[in-house]
C-alpha cells in the first residue's frame, strides 16, 4: 500500500507541473465591431516643466556639424495650454480572451542628428519594426528588453534598415546606442491594438473597444503612471483626462 501511494504522489506531482508549466489556451474572442465603443481625451501637466541640459555631442564632429543648434533631450515636451507630448495611453487590463490580428505595416524608428526620433513608440506583438541610420556616422542599436529577447546591432552609414520584432508583451523597453549615449527611446510592444501615444496637443483616442470594465494607464517618461477605471457600454463613447503635476522647482 506505501509503494501505490508513492506512486500515486510522484505521478501527482509530475501531472501538476506539467500544467502549470503547459502554454495557456490562445484567445478565441473577436470583437463585435457593432457594439464597441471608444475612449478619448487629454493629457496636460500641471506646473511647469522641468528645464534640461543641453546635450554635449562634442565628442562626435557629425553629430555637431548635423545641429547646428543645441539638442535639449525631450524627456518632456509640451505644447500649448500644458498640453503633454509622448504620453502613452493604453489598455492595461480588463480586455479578457479578445485575439487581434497583428498589422503588416512596419513601424520606424529613426536615427536623424544623432537622436532617436520618436522617442517614444509602440508596436503589437510580431509587428515588423524598422530602424534607419540617415546619419553620416556609425550607430549601434540596442534594446534592453527584460522579457523579449535583447539583441545589439550596429548600422554603419547608409546601411540597409535593421529588421526587428517583438514578440512579447513589454512595457518601456530601453533603446539605447553604446557610441553615441545621449540617444534614448522607449519601445512599448502590446497584445492589443488599444494604445496611443500623444502628440503636442496632448489628445489620445482608443477605438474599437468592446464593453468592458478597464483599467486606462497613462505612462510618461518623467513622471510615470496613472490608472482610472472606466466602464463602456455598448457603443459608448467616454472622455478621460489626465493630468500629471511638475514638481515646484528649488
Amino acid at each position: 500500500m506505501l509503494l501505490v501511494c508513492i506512486a500515486l504522489g510522484v505521478f501527482g506531482c509530475t501531472k501538476k507541473e506539467s500544467d502549470e508549466s503547459a502554454e495557456p489556451p490562445a484567445p478565441t474572442a473577436v470583437v463585435d465591431p457593432t457594439t464597441a465603443g471608444s475612449m478619448s481625451g487629454t493629457v496636460k501637466l500641471d506646473g511647469t516643466p522641468p528645464v534640461f541640459k543641453p546635450i554635449d555631442m562634442s565628442a562626435e564632429a557629425a553629430c555637431v556639424q548635423a545641429n547646428p543648434s543645441a539638442v535639449v533631450p525631450p524627456i518632456v515636451v509640451t505644447g500649448a495650454h500644458g498640453a503633454l507630448a509622448n504620453v502613452v495611453v493604453y489598455v492595461k487590463s480588463g480586455l479578457g480572451s479578445y485575439r487581434f490580428d497583428t498589422p503588416s505595416t512596419p513601424v520606424a524608428l529613426d536615427q536623424k542628428g544623432c537622436m532617436y526620433e520618436p522617442r517614444i513608440l509602440a508596436v503589437m506583438t510580431s509587428q515588423p519594426f524598422e530602424v534607419h541610420n540617415e546619419d553620416q556616422t556609425i550607430h549601434n542599436v540596442h534594446p534592453m528588453p527584460r522579457v523579449n529577447r535583447p539583441w545589439n546591432k550596429s548600422e554603419p552609414i547608409g546601411d540597409p534598415p535593421i529588421d526587428a520584432n517583438f514578440t512579447k508583451p513589454e512595457l518601456a523597453i530601453p533603446i539605447a546606442c553604446n557610441i553615441h549615449p545621449w540617444m534614448r527611446a522607449y519601445m512599448f510592444v502590446f497584445a492589443h491594438p488599444y494604445f496611443a501615444i500623444t502628440p503636442k496637443s496632448g489628445a489620445f483616442e482608443l477605438k474599437g473597444l468592446p464593453p468592458g470594465t478597464y483599467v486606462i494607464e497613462a505612462w510618461q517618461e518623467r513622471f510615470g503612471t496613472q490608472d482610472q477605471t472606466v466602464t463602456l457600454g455598448p457603443k459608448e463613447s467616454k472622455t478621460l483626462d489626465f493630468v500629471f503635476h511638475s514638481p515646484p522647482s528649488h
